[in-house]
């Protein structure tokens, strides 16, 4: 790689010839302020927070998409470019809804949190409001474009990221705004809900819908009885948003603070993620051997099933047919809970705890009710649940670590991984390889599906058969498989894809962060929470074994068929 010669505040280095100043000044060390940049999305050079000055430029300049050259002298910290970078946030300031103490953002906004840094005391400008309707007329999310200060991260989170082409600028001038095509809400427009828009935003001009207040009146209220269960990738992620290192594994810690918040039993979503796998599994192997639709698709991921559903309904039957585990959480709650409970269904509350804020739209599907009942009542993000933590009191870090109810409490380490992107196919792989063979595997590590690659394939053996898979993460490599199954050029078996990067730990509704590392981190702390699991195989879990021995009776037999299977339909929006 070639490098250059820059001078930054004095100090010299080398960097590479195509970095930008931003990029030359992160390695310097020295930190500036940015509002439209994000790491992982393409520079935009909109919001002019982030100006230097370049020796012989004609002006100050904005970091993220000037260029490096050799020689090049930059200062970062002159009267000049404080007092430019000043002026920039208070016009902001000046045109934003004055409601920071009620704000969904507050103390987590980025706005907020450069004003206060540049020293920001008093608003010297009057500025024009905008007045445009609040957009909440869907279960996940909600966009209040009076917060929006047009860095465009959310537009380049939807089509670079995500490849759904949602958002773009409409109107001119004063009167610019974000919005979908014919600035219809996110109901009618191709939305898949699955929130990345919302982890970028920078404030809050697009959030989670809240459902805190319906779950503390569920919990307040004394002929409901309350449960609660808790997604894999929502214990390496909690504690961040409470004061914990990135990745730092918070499972006891999570189920205390879950008791001590009201819930009456909590759970653990890694119980149905051990049952996907076998009805998943078995429903693999039944196309493997009877010549059925291949390659089969997993269906954990609701922001992906939203995808398929809208952009490619001509793929609909590559859809496994079992449900997320959430989904299948919910249907044996109020059915096989509530009669080993002796509880009437109608009187339990079933809320779940997600790293996804397009669980929320899939909760309220109409298909999910195959208890009789809404399976699934309400979906809190691990923002919503550390929110209620904090409002409760609670000082997280001096939990006693607790353990999960049993028996929907009881798991593997197949299904924690489930949060990881090649988790699934991963926790597959190990049940699908024994069913077949008899035989237990000499090893349960399948590091070829795993790594945050966009697109990874392998060959994995499966008795005498070499079974092709590919894992894909992000909704625009899903496209890439999608496009390949269309065009007759994927000879795969089994694929899974997750809508999120770095699959359910980089989830829309998970404490805020900018950083592939902080995914990363996440990622190791769940494939270190299956390396510490005494059972490590999803048809090993004795509580599973249990359910169908004296409940189900088999997978993919006539009850599991009602309870925990769907089909999935063309969604015509946009």
């Amino acid at each position: 790689m070639e490098m250059v010669n820059v001078t930054i505040d004095g100090q010299q280095l080398e960097v590479p010839k195509t970095a930008t100043v931003l990029e030359a000044v992160q390695r310097a060390g020295i930190k500036i302020p940015t509002l439209c940049y994000h790491p992982e999305l393409r520079p935009e050079g909109a919001c002019r927070v982030c100006m230097v000055e370049v020796e012989g430029a004609r002006s100050l300049v904005a970091s993220c998409v000037y260029p490096v050259s050799d020689g090049i002298v930059v200062r970062t910290n002159t009267a000049a470019v404080r007092e430019a970078r000043r002026m920039v946030v208070e016009l902001l300031l000046a045109n934003h809804p004055p409601d920071c103490f009620t704000c969904a953002r507050n103390l987590n906004c980025e706005l907020q949190t450069i004003a206060a840094d540049l020293g920001l005391r008093k608003v010297r400008f009057e500025g024009e409001r905008k007045s445009i309707p609040i957009d909440a007329n869907n279960p996940s999310l909600v966009r209040d474009q009076e917060k929006c200060i047009l860095c465009g991260r959310c537009i380049r989170a939807c089509s670079e990221r995500q490849g759904v082409n949602v958002y773009s600028f409409v109107h001119r001038g004063f009167n610019t705004n974000v919005a979908p095509a014919f600035e219809t809400g996110l109901d009618e427009a191709p939305c898949t809900f699955c929130g990345q828009c919302a982890a970028v935003c920078p404030t809050a001009a697009i959030v989670e819908k809240d459902d805190t207040a319906a779950v503390w009146r569920a919990i307040s209220d004394p002929t409901k009885h309350v449960v609660v269960q808790t997604a894999p990738a929502v214990r390496v992620a909690l504690g961040e948003a409470l004061g914990m290192g990135p990745g730092s594994i918070v499972t006891g810690k999570m189920v205390a603070a879950l008791r001590d918040l009201g819930f009456d039993r909590v759970f653990d979503t890694d119980f149905s993620a051990d049952l996907t796998i076998m009805e998943e599994g078995h429903e693999f192997i039944g196309r493997l051997s009877n010549g059925g639709k291949l390659p089969m698709i997993t269906s954990c991921s609701p922001g992906w099933v939203n995808f398929i559903e809208i952009m490619y309904p001509d793929l609909l039957d590559h859809l496994s047919t079992a449900k997320s585990p959430q989904q299948m959480f919910g249907a044996l709650v109020k059915t096989y809970y509530a009669e080993k409970s002796g509880i009437n269904p109608k009187d339990i509350v079933s809320v779940s705890v997600m790293p996804c804020t397009a669980k929320k739209a899939e909760a309220a599907r109409e298909e999910m009710n195959s208890s009789g009942y809404q399976d699934v009542d309400y979906v809190l993000t691990t923002r919503e649940l550390a929110r209620m933590i904090k409002a409760a009191g609670i000082d997280f870090s001096k939990l006693a670590a607790e353990q999960f109810d049993a028996p929907l409490g009881i798991s593997t380490g197949a299904a924690v991984i489930f949060g990881a992107t090649g988790g699934v196919m991963e926790a597959a792989l190990r049940t699908v390889a024994e069913v077949v063979t008899g035989k237990e595997l000499e090893s349960l590590d399948f590091h070829a599906v795993r790594g945050l690659t966009g697109v990874r394939e392998a060959e994995v053996p499966v008795g005498d058969l070499k079974v092709k898979v590919a894992v894909a993460h992000t909704l625009a490599n899903a496209r890439k498989l999608l496009d390949r199954i269309r065009n007759g050029q994927a000879d795969y078996h089994f694929i899974e894809i997750m809508a999120c990067p770095g699959g359910c730990i980089g989830g829309g509704g998970q404490p805020y962060s900018t950083s592939c590392d902080i995914r990363q981190k996440r990622i190791d702390s769940i494939y270190e929470c299956d390396q510490c699991s005494s059972l490590r195989k999803s048809h090993e879990n004795p509580a599973i074994k249990e359910l169908y021995e004296t409940w189900l009776g088999k997978p993919l037999g006539e009850k599991s068929h009602h309870l925990l299977h769907t089909h999935y339909h063309q969604q015509k929006r946009g």
